[in-house]
């Protein structure tokens, strides 16, 4: 008899594999005509953060990013990231060559991709130009790293406004 999650709600096993597309080689996100937010996380980090994270995610339209399984398994990290979520609408990748592909070495980190970034082969798998996306790392709120991403990089201060009204209820 296999153990039975405590959770009575199904697992989308589905929802969470397409998520996953390193067996593509392609990137999490393709090429699209708006600009994109991730948010690399780990479940090492503090709940607290964590949770303050989920939430800004679901309000900006951003999505989580994780390097890899709970327990090298897909049953655990699905009942985890479903007791982390909730309810709330928010995408949750699984990508380890994201982590790779935007030089994130620590976590949280944010990803702030312009709109209309085209990916391009690089080794056995794709990235994007440095010139393309802006990098902010540390335990910081997601206000507080787009509000850094407007200062340090002028180019995508008009992407990173997008988010931060969403994030704020402003904007659509």
């Amino acid at each position: 008899m296999l153990p039975q999650p405590a959770t009575r709600t199904p697992i989308d096993l589905e929802a969470l594999a397409k998520g996953f597309d390193a067996q593509t080689g392609q990137p999490a996100l393709k090429r699209n005509a708006g600009p994109g937010l991730l948010i690399f996380i780990s479940f090492e980090m503090p709940e607290p953060t964590l949770a303050r994270l989920v939430d800004q995610a679901a309000r900006a339209r951003a999505s989580l990013v994780l390097r890899g399984l709970v327990n090298n398994s897909l049953r655990d990290t699905v009942e985890r990231v479903q007791r982390l979520i909730g309810s709330r609408q928010v995408s949750v990748q699984i990508d380890p060559q994201a982590f790779d592909r935007f030089a994130v070495t620590r976590t949280p980190s944010f990803v702030l991709l312009q709109g209309g970034a085209q990916p391009r082969a690089c080794g056995a798998a794709a990235c994007f130009a440095t010139h393309q996306f802006a990098l902010a790392a540390g335990d910081v709120s997601l206000d507080y790293a787009l509000e850094f991403i407007q200062r340090s990089t002028p180019r995508l201060a008009r992407d990173a406004s997008g988010f931060l009204r969403r994030l704020k209820g402003t904007g659509s």
